[in-house]
């Protein structure tokens, strides 16, 4: 019987893999093939397959993850994409909620729609607040845009009609209308994509649901056939941006749901590495081939949010991106990556990203025709990789294209050698991480006092002491299978769904009966989508309320009862909102009746929890396998650094930096004034001092 569990996960440089067959894990690291991006995943699951002993019907769940759909909007490269909206509003997407993420600007650029105006078509039909009809659709006027439609060979439609998040009615209507004129082209509605009020943030969802659904469901229709051509007909889940799994059914009708679905599975990673040490406040560091991503896990749970901003055109600035309603685990996500391209400004400045030389090429030192230094060439360049055992060996590195690049793009402007130039990248970027991850402590009213950084990804332990030494955190943990981690928290994520809904109650006037109407269909909806992937597996339901006082502009999520409410629950869930926003700002507003704008209902597998198995600690020998030159970042000192293989490191082993631990799908730098050892499950501790 099947029993072999297989995560994939693309990344904008690799593809991860990990698969777990009973106390076995078996991992690997392929290339991602962008135009293409199943033909990477086939590869790298024949190669895992392959390394592990098994066949394809051996497996018998594989989850996936991707940042196909994140990717699509950023490059643009999307579906040709119209909006049909209410008349009067077709300016909504342009004029967005008229804020500046820079006041003081004057040429403040801002991020263009997904959908230009022409494309963005109005119809006459209108709502009233309570979701009352004041005007019919106009069906005819509706049908008079089809000849328009197929004339600019739209690929896919958005409709988003004001008030449709209170009665979806003319929504469901006109996407009936256009199913039957074009019925080869998918029609997302905002009221199916993004239920709740705001207008601008619902409509920017539905249009990016709309403008990456063409191409995430062909793809996974085809990686479907493909791993079925093999004889891998096992269920196929898609990792949610919230954290949960979904069926591939779910993602091709809200594929928006999947932008931050790689990130997620490094949060979910972390935050069980969390637990299993027993770790109440950590730093989850996820730095890859194309990206660095930063996540603050408190309690062994994830921050999460229900937006996110997607394709900023100002760096670190809120507000300067597409603005997205979905559940998302929150995090601070840069261009900082293995792969992030290093150059020289118009100032004399080393920059590093967001630009990426990706897998195709590839940074100079893969010898694929990459001309620009990326910041795995300066790694290389310093000697902080072993060249011939990059990718567990399946892809030598090149140290003579990497110093070219250098000496090319950066030292020859800066008068520089190539090694030279090399350290400034990398101290460069580990300042952009640093400060990225300091800003996002500033925003979430945290600290780092205390935590400890869990650091992953191909470059995380590579890059996690020098960035620890400027946040100022003195312990890191590196696990195992820290190269591919994202894929590995996969395997640790839940069956889960989320249904959010706009109702709009007060509480000195509150509707009980109606209240637990609407959570009893969001909770039904949700619970029929996990039920196709949960088999039989049970199931725990969260309910939340997103309320705030009388006049105010946003609101904060207080958690409900998840049952039926009574009479008695009213005031309680009164006091505790009164004690949810104490907690965010100090004290109440006394006197102020409360409203709620929207209720969300999660239900989700409950994860069983695997005990881990402690290894007894001894005085094991950490014995080097040889020793190399390495330039220090911080000093620019070069000295021989020992090398160790952590497979050769057993629990209790210990040494002292600077060293580098390394493995097949990363290594690990253990910084001068750092020691390392080996915890009972076999995780490296890096402590500093």
């Amino acid at each position: 019987m099947a029993s072999a569990r297989l995560a994939v996960d693309i990344g904008g440089t690799f593809t991860d893999l990990a698969l777990e067959h009973g106390a076995r894990r078996t991992t690997a690291k392929v290339l991602t093939t962008p135009s293409a991006p199943e033909q990477g995943v086939m590869t790298g699951v024949r190669q895992i397959l392959s390394t592990a002993g098994l066949q394809p019907s051996d497996i018998a769940i594989l989850i996936h993850g991707t940042t196909l759909a994140t990717n699509a909007i950023i490059e643009r490269k999307g579906a040709r994409t119209a909006l049909l909206t209410t008349e009067g509003f077709r300016d909504v997407l342009a004029m967005g909620n008229e804020s500046r993420y820079d006041q003081y600007d004057l040429n403040i650029v801002l991020p263009e729609p997904l959908v230009p105006r022409h494309l963005r078509l109005p119809v006459a039909e209108r709502l009233d607040n309570e979701g009352r009809v004041l005007k019919p659709l106009d069906v005819a006027g509706l049908r008079a845009w089809v000849p328009h439609l197929r004339r600019a060979q739209v690929e896919s439609i958005a409709v988003g009609f004001l008030h449709s998040f209170v009665n979806p009615v003319h929504e469901r209507q006109a996407r009936d209308v256009l199913a039957a004129e074009m019925p080869d082209v998918p029609v997302s509605i905002s009221s199916d994509v993004s239920p709740e009020m705001r207008e601008w943030e619902r409509f920017s969802t539905t249009v990016a649901n709309a403008y990456v659904q063409p191409l995430m469901a062909s793809y996974l229709r085809r990686l479907a056939q493909e791993l079925a051509a093999i004889g891998l007909e096992a269920p196929v889940f898609l990792m949610l941006s919230g954290g949960g799994l979904t069926t591939i059914e779910t993602a091709c009708r809200f594929p928006i749901r999947l932008v931050e679905s790689g990130p997620a599975g490094g949060a979910i990673f972390s935050a069980e590495i969390a637990r299993e040490c027993g770790l109440d406040n950590v730093l989850s560091f996820d730095m890859g081939g194309t990206t660095a991503k930063i996540c603050l896990i408190d309690d062994f749970q994830p921050q999460t949010a229900r937006t996110f901003e997607v394709a900023r055109v100002g760096r670190f600035r809120k507000g300067s991106g597409l603005p997205l309603r979905i559940p998302v685990i929150e995090m601070v996500e840069i261009g900082a990556g293995g792969g992030s391209i290093a150059h020289v400004d118009s100032l004399g400045r080393i920059g590093v990203g967001p630009e990426s030389a990706g897998a195709d090429p590839g940074p100079a030192c893969y010898g694929r025709g990459g001309a620009k230094p990326a910041v795995t060439d300066a790694n290389l360049s310093l000697g902080r990789y072993d060249a011939a055992r990059f990718a567990g060996g399946t892809m030598p590195l090149q140290p003579a294209p990497a110093l070219a690049a250098l000496q090319a793009e950066i030292g020859d402007r800066l008068g520089l050698t190539a090694e030279m130039a090399g350290l400034g990248v990398i101290e460069m970027v580990d300042e952009n991480m640093a400060n990225a991850a300091r800003v996002h402590a500033i925003e979430s009213g945290k600290s780092y006092d205390g935590r400890c950084m869990i650091a992953f990804g191909g470059g995380g332990p590579v890059h996690a002491c020098r960035v620890a030494e400027k946040i100022g955190i003195g312990r890191i943990l590196v696990p195992s299978g820290a190269g591919v981690g994202s894929a590995i928290g996969f395997l640790r994520a839940p069956v889960g769904y989320e249904v959010v809904r706009s109702l709009y109650q007060r509480f000195r006037s509150f509707d009980l009966a109606a209240v637990n109407a609407v959570l009893a269909e969001m909770a039904a909806e949700a619970e029929a989508v996990v039920a196709e992937g949960s088999f039989g597996a049970p199931t725990g339901q969260t309910r939340i309320a997103y309320m705030r006082y009388v006049g105010q502009g946003h609101e904060i999520a207080v958690p409900l009862p998840a049952r039926v409410l009574v009479a008695e629950d009213i005031a309680a869930i009164r006091a505790e909102y009164d004690r949810q926003y104490s907690r965010f700002f100090d004290r109440p507003v006394p006197g102020s009746d409360v409203e709620i704008m929207s209720y969300a209902v999660v239900v989700a597998t409950v994860p069983a929890r695997q005990a881990g198995t402690d290894a007894v600690l001894g005085a094991a020998s950490a014995t080097p396998v040889r020793h190399r030159a390495v330039r220090d970042t911080a000093t620019g000192a070069v000295a021989d650094w020992a090398i160790y293989d952590r497979a050769d490191l057993a629990p209790g082993a210990s040494l002292a930096g600077p060293a580098i631990i390394a493995e097949d799908e990363t290594s690990t730098l253990v910084g001068p004034g750092w020691t390392a050892g080996i915890n009972a499950r076999g995780y490296i501790e890096l402590r500093r001092g």
